[in-house]
């Protein structure tokens, strides 16, 4: 076993194990251009989008996904794999499904985005535990009271308040996974239209993505936390 695989199991199962998550943490690794895709995760048999990618790789699938496996352009723009749709960059497409009550409304949301800022060709997702590679994000979806204690991280060294950025729209592609990439910093978003609608996310979870190399702080907090905080909020 790798040096890599082998610090990634641990932590898969230390964050597993201390705060009680039902599914895996994932590992995604945004490919380069001129890069080798990570040796062992399976090509799809048929297409899927980035947020697919992640709740399958929670259920304990592997996947190396090249650009030309994706199925949703407008997840794969963010990742810097290719350009957002016309109709999805004016608003068009997302005014249409009829939660935003104007054009210009949807295309505020676009404009905002956070977009990964270099060229990728695809990428590597996979539970976090098999992932024998560094992946640039970990992705937790899972009940609140779990994805709760990111915030207790993120503050507990410096104290005030965490704030995070989420839309309607792209929990996985850009909440979870370029937001953190872009910032340095853990988001947490209450999932979105498309991952509710595509994937197996249930109605109480939600997700937060944190940079990799804030793992390993992350775990030895937790395992300060695991007599204190931890147990004392524990419902059982």
């Amino acid at each position: 076993m790798s040096d890599i695989l082998t610090k990634n199991a641990g932590y898969a199962e230390r964050l597993t194990s201390l705060l009680g998550l039902a599914h895996e943490p994932v590992a995604v690794r945004l490919v380069r251009e001129g890069e080798a895709y990570p040796e062992g995760p399976a090509v799809p048999g048929s297409q899927l989008s980035h947020c697919q990618a992640v709740f399958r790789a929670r259920g304990g699938e592997c996947l190396n996904v090249p650009f030309e496996m994706s199925n949703c352009h407008i997840g794969a723009a963010v990742l810097g794999m290719t350009e957002t749709p016309a109709k999805a960059a004016s608003g068009e497409f997302h005014a249409g499904i009829g939660i935003h009550d104007s054009v210009e409304a949807a295309k505020r949301m676009m404009d905002e985005r956070a977009i990964v800022p270099y060229k990728t060709v695809g990428e590597a997702v996979c539970p976090l535990g098999r992932a024998g590679f560094v992946p640039d994000v970990v992705i937790i979806a899972d009940l609140v009271e779990r994805v709760y204690w990111v915030v207790a991280m993120m503050t507990a060294e410096g104290g005030g308040r965490a704030t995070f950025s989420t839309a309607p729209f792209q929990c996985a592609c850009e909440d979870v996974t370029a937001v953190p990439m872009a910032t340095g910093a853990p988001n947490i978003s209450l999932g979105c239209f498309g991952c509710r609608k595509r994937t197996d996310m249930a109605a109480g979870e939600m997700a937060c993505g944190i940079p990799y190399g804030l793992i390993p702080g992350y775990v030895a907090r937790l395992e300060r936390y695991a007599g204190g905080p931890l147990a004392k909020a524990s419902r059982g």
